[in-house]
């Protein structure tokens, strides 16, 4: 896994929501059958797991500013240029309910796209060797990529016992203009130096700290894991 870059593109907060977009719109809605919407980290960025449709396996997924189809192993590259056009090349098939309309340019920058899909390797890798190490006890679920948010995230912990919490990274939002790890616990209500959690009950550790550390992964796991004994100790 290569290392993150210590400065993000500057277009970086426009095609990360460019991308949330095609995650929200297309990526999720091609996911057969409907009411499966998770996603998950791919190489170059993210995408649907592999599923069943119309006698087919199918894969949909970003790589980089371009959208790859995959039909029983057979690829096809669409570029992203808008949601519209997008779908079209996708197929009627995969949309039910029809493709989206909107054919306003997403102006997907492919540096900043390449920024994306390398925080998400990091995050997901961090949040798979945290995972790893937990017991049976904590109840960990899968590692998903959600379209809503568009972070990737697990949850772990009792939560009778009060401790259950998401572990996740966050590509940025209203509350961050550049991506983040992040601890949510459920319902205790956190304090101290260890919970700096900007809009949310729980703590982050930012893009600057992890990029520019001398172990990325390092940092990441200690974040992870400081938290999760504060938790458990709690």
């Amino acid at each position: 896994m290569e290392a993150l870059q210590p400065d993000l593109p500057p277009t970086f907060a426009t095609t990360r929501d460019a991308l949330h977009r095609v995650a929200e719109e297309l990526v999720a809605p091609a996911r057969k059958p409907d009411n499966e919407i998770a996603l998950t980290q791919t190489p170059g960025g993210f995408g649907t797991p592999p599923f069943e449709h119309d006698g087919s396996t199918f894969q949909v997924r970003v790589d980089g500013a371009e959208l790859l189809v995959a039909r029983d192993g057979e690829e096809r590259r669409i570029p992203l240029t808008d949601l519209a056009a997008a779908g079209r090349e996708l197929g009627e098939a995969l949309f039910p309910e029809g493709v989206p309309e909107d054919d306003s340019p997403l102006n997907v920058e492919p540096e900043a796209a390449e920024a994306l899909a390398a925080f998400y390797a990091f995050g997901d890798a961090a949040l798979r060797r945290l995972r790893e190490s937990l017991p049976a006890a904590a109840e960990a679920s899968e590692i998903n990529l959600w379209p809503e948010h568009f972070d990737i995230a697990f949850e772990a912990g009792s939560e009778a016992g009060g401790r259950r919490a998401n572990y996740g990274a966050s590509p940025g939002d209203e509350h961050h203009p550049e991506p983040y790890l992040y601890v949510g616990p459920w319902t205790a209500e956190v304090e101290g130096e260890l919970w700096n959690g900007a809009g949310f009950n729980g703590a982050e550790l930012g893009y600057a700290e992890i990029a520019y550390a001398s172990d990325q992964a390092a940092a990441a796991d200690d974040f992870f894991r400081s938290r999760l004994e504060a938790l458990e100790a709690s």
